[in-house]
């Protein structure tokens, strides 16, 4: 639950590091001790249809099961900081294994599990990963048939044994329960091994190796230490937003350092966190857990909100009231904001909007949600400001794996709409001369592993660059303007941040999935855009198209002239030479097989630039105006 303390003087670094302890093995090991009894976890039955049945795992339970995967991962041989890596969907044995590498003093390499074949390849062998924990077959099988691996991977461990007959060749596979026995043989033989192999863990040693998927090139693997993982936690405790009663919603990626780094500040901290990756579940979960929080991608909310938008036809009366709704919040913001009270008349209204239209909004999101944290990507002020209005605070903070995730947060109490709020304890930051956002502190990673050169460039002179141009408002508050090298020059010599123009199509069109804005050394700005499929297929069924597939539903006239609608709003929130004259829908999403996007979903925009130049090229033909296809 939010925390009052958080309106006290902001800690300073020595503050922050007082409260640190020496690895995130350490700092697993004080929680235990401080609250064994606790709930540590809420774990889904994921074999169960309809309702899920929630399980609960105590912090002590929890450190039974890390000692015996740590002392198993000992008995394969893991050395101090030799990797392991972990392919496999947000669960509860992801969590269990990390920690379990962390306790063993080995260090953890990430693996989206939709990650390309020909990337798992490149990390695996560049991170040098001995043991490969993979979720089932189909992740076993991505370096299984490699020879290059036959003497690197000495073990595969499933966390799913789903095998065939045919796939039981392999000698190195074995299964979760055999990595359990495995550990329980060895904490038999040596009560203390694990004990020892988190009191020889120190700050400076690698914990984590998380690859950047990066829209351009080969993945960097970023080095992350165990200091950069404790101070993190510890400075985001200091904050007092949390604490240990509050209750976490957990699907983001456990790839990511952001979803990754939610679990270390837990340790820390000591809250319950239900975990379930699956994303087609997170409202079901969220009103089966009834959390106080979640931290969450842009995407995810500007699809909550597409979902209110688009759910009732706009001149009925369920949708007449909704928009009535949302015009006495939007004018009730500044007051809130202020912590003024409202105009009677208005506080009034406000209640019935709340009672008719906000109150079932927090009802889907569990009826206990205290705040929402975006991250990964800038979310549209827009976006914020209509859950604001709902009575829902999203806030939004800023950071990247090279900064262990979060540099900046936005404190839930007191939202600043369109910044990513004040800076990390202890963190140090400025401005370059060119506008670029420079950090240094102990969240910093320590380089880009096998890349001197990249690392070099990245963090020169003391400080890490971070690529984004930023300002600060007039209480410190941190505005995210563009990426450094992102900006595109129209052939008029305008400058424009395609993430700006992308945002506001977001925010504006409900029907979006992703949208690219395109237009260097062209006369104006174009888009190509792709449609959501649930919002699409339900458009579909209320217009009598029930029968179409996606394909031909995105090339129906009635929804380009919606589109068509909605763009100008968009275009409405942007600079004249921002605007979008023409865009193309196409009839399938980027995805990560075809290169389009990273395996968290960022959209390569060069790739796709590329891919669809012909598109591109079609949209310069003729003058803005007239019909684009």
């Amino acid at each position: 639950m939010i925390n009052p303390q958080a309106t006290s003087p902001r800690p300073t670094r020595a503050d922050v590091e007082s409260q640190c302890e020496r690895s995130v093995g350490e700092m697993f090991a004080e929680r235990v001790r401080r609250t064994p009894g606790a709930t540590a976890f809420l774990v889904p039955d994921r074999r169960a249809a309809g309702r899920a049945t929630w399980t609960p795992h105590t912090w002590a339970q929890t450190e039974a099961e890390v000692h015996v995967v740590a002392a198993g991962l000992l008995s394969l041989g893991l050395e101090p900081e030799q990797r392991v890596a972990i392919a496999s969907t947000t669960r509860h044995e992801w969590i269990i294994a990390d920690l379990a590498i962390a306790c063993a003093g080995g260090a953890t390499t990430t693996i989206y599990p939709n990650t390309t074949s020909t990337d798992v390849l490149f990390i695996t062998k560049d991170s040098d990963s001995r043991i490969l924990i993979a979720e089932n077959q189909a992740q076993a099988a991505k370096v299984q048939d490699v020879d290059a691996f036959s003497g690197q991977i000495s073990t595969i461990v499933l966390f799913d044994d789903d095998r065939q007959p045919v796939d039981r060749v392999d000698q190195r596979v074995i299964t979760w329960a055999d990595l359990h026995d495995l550990g329980r043989r060895r904490l038999a033989a040596d009560p203390d091994a694990v004990v020892r192999s988190i009191a020889a863990t120190t700050p400076d040693m690698l914990s984590t190796l998380i690859y950047t998927s990066g829209t351009t090139g080969q993945p960097k693997g970023v080095e992350l230490t165990h200091e950069a993982l404790t101070y993190q936690s510890s400075a985001m405790d200091s904050l007092h937003v949390i604490d240990e009663h509050s209750v976490q919603y957990l699907w983001l990626p456990l790839s990511h350092v952001f979803g990754k780094v939610l679990i270390a500040i837990q340790v820390k901290v000591g809250f319950c966190t239900a975990v379930d990756g699956r994303i087609d579940r997170i409202v079901e979960g969220l009103g089966e857990v009834h959390p106080t929080f979640m931290c969450g991608a842009p995407r995810i909310f500007e699809k909550v909100r597409a979902a209110v938008l688009t759910a009732n036809p706009r001149n009925g009366i369920a949708g007449r009231i909704a928009r009535w709704a949302f015009s006495v919040g939007r004018r009730s913001i500044p007051y809130r904001l202020e912590g003024r009270p409202m105009p009677k008349g208005l506080a009034a209204r406000y209640a019935v909007a709340d009672r008719l239209v906000f109150s079932k909004l927090k009802q889907r999101m569990g009826g206990n949600i205290e705040f929402f944290i975006s991250g990964s990507a800038k979310l549209s002020s827009q976006v914020q400001e209509w859950f604001y209005a709902a009575g829902i605070v999203v806030t939004e903070g800023y950071g990247l794996t090279e900064t262990t995730a979060i540099a900046f947060l936005n404190e839930p109490r007191t939202p600043r709409f369109g910044t990513v709020g004040q800076v990390a304890p202890g963190i140090d930051v400025r401005i370059a001369d060119d506008g670029e956002v420079l950090l240094r502190g102990p969240i910093i990673a320590r380089g880009y592993h096998n890349q001197p050169e990249a690392t070099a460039d990245a963090f020169s002179d003391g400080w890490f660059h971070t690529g984004d141009i930023g300002e600060f408002d007039a209480d410190d508050h941190l505005r995210i303007t563009e990426r450094k090298k992102d900006l595109i020059k129209t052939s008029g010599g305008k400058y424009v941040a395609p993430q700006k123009v992308e945002a506001a199509i977001a925010a504006n069109i409900p029907y979006i999935s992703q949208a690219i804005a395109l237009g260097e050394g062209r006369k104006y700005i174009v888009a190509l855009i792709t449609l959501d499929p649930v919002a699409l297929r339900r458009w579909g069924e209320r217009h009598g198209h029930a029968d179409l597939d996606y394909a031909v539903l995105s090339r129906r006239p009635e929804i380009r002239r919606s589109i068509e609608r909605y763009m100008e709003v968009a275009n409405s929130h942007l600079e004249r030479w921002e605007t979008v004259k023409r865009f193309a829908i196409l009839d399938h999403e980027f995805s990560v097989h075809d290169g389009g996007v990273t395996p968290n979903m960022k959209v390569r925009r060069t790739v796709v630039a590329n891919k669809y130049a012909h598109i591109v090229d079609s949209l310069y033909d003729k003058e803005p105006g007239e019909d684009a296809q």
